[in-house]
């Protein structure tokens, strides 16, 4: 008997439902870890650390199982390589202070860091970097693999219209409509218009009530857990932040980014009318995508 004959027999059903325990995880190294890359402008899949397909299309159908608490940062004091990821030389999981294990932290307070002002980094870029861990399946396959997206922040903060809008903006408005982010398939696009690596998204279509129970499940699941909590860093752990660099022919100019801010009314503005979430879905659903 090889080693492949056992695999290659049907699996009983009791065994099939089961996801790999935390003791197999552990001592497979996380080897099975699953990701969605969009480094060089191209949805990427790596499974393991290693690039094993990739997609040309601008457009991505996703459903949204998971997300981290809090937006993590990262510092590198050195250059970026494209395709090399080592550990940063500060880092914090909840986005306002320096982890404890820190070794040399850049400041008390993310806020008011050096790492944290604009041109500390290159191009007038804040040296010290945003990014938003999400657990996202197939839109064709909502009870299948779980992949771990990490967002960096022009994909995440900022404005755009009601086709085009970064992360966070997307999850307001769809609660805004009296949804959850999961019951709907979201749309990721890559912005064309960008210098850098950017996603946009819009919602597709309401999930259906058997995509929408599978979908709680994989809400619930071990994969999804692990997927958003790769963002706490623990000390010399390498990041998953290397999927959404600029491609490695040459180096792309960087995007300032601002920190989000309260926005304040202004005046004498008359408020654009709202869209029917329903409206707006199901123009979406017959139009034919680029």
């Amino acid at each position: 008997m090889t080693a492949l004959t056992l695999f290659e027999q049907a699996v009983p059903a009791h065994i099939k439902a089961k996801e790999r325990n935390e003791l197999t995880r552990t001592l497979a190294g996380n080897t099975g870890s699953k990701r969605i890359s969009i480094r060089g402008s191209v949805f990427r899949l790596v499974v393991g650390g290693e690039e094993v397909a990739k997609n040309e299309n601008r457009t991505m159908n996703v459903v949204v199982v998971g997300g981290a608490p809090n937006v993590f940062r990262t510092y590198h004091a050195g250059k970026y390589v494209a395709g090399e990821s080592s550990a940063p030389d500060c880092w914090s999981n909840d986005g306002k202070r320096p982890d404890a294990s820190v070794e040399s932290p850049q400041g008390s307070l993310c806020e008011s860091c050096p790492q944290n002002i604009k041109g500390s980094g290159q191009n007038e870029s804040r040296a010290c970097k945003y990014h938003q861990y999400l657990a996202v399946v197939l839109a064709d396959d909502v009870g299948g693999d779980v992949y771990q997206l990490v967002l960096p922040s022009k994909s995440y903060f900022g404005r755009g219209d009601s086709d085009n809008m970064p992360f966070q903006q997307y999850a307001k408005y769809v609660s805004s409509q009296g949804h959850n982010i999961d019951d709907v398939v979201t749309e990721m696009r890559l912005d064309s218009d960008s210098d850098t690596p950017k996603l946009v998204f819009r919602p597709v279509r309401y999930l259906s009530a058997e995509e929408t129970n599978a979908v709680v499940a994989q809400g619930k699941s071990d994969a999804t857990r692990a997927a958003v909590s790769r963002g706490a860093m623990k000390k010399k752990e390498a990041p998953k932040v290397a999927l959404a660099a600029p491609a490695a022919k040459a180096a792309e100019p960087e995007e300032v980014i601002e920190e989000p801010k309260k926005r304040t009314a202004k005046k004498n503005v008359e408020p654009a009318p709202k869209k029917d979430f329903a409206d707006v879905i199901s123009s979406w659903t017959t139009d034919d995508d680029d």
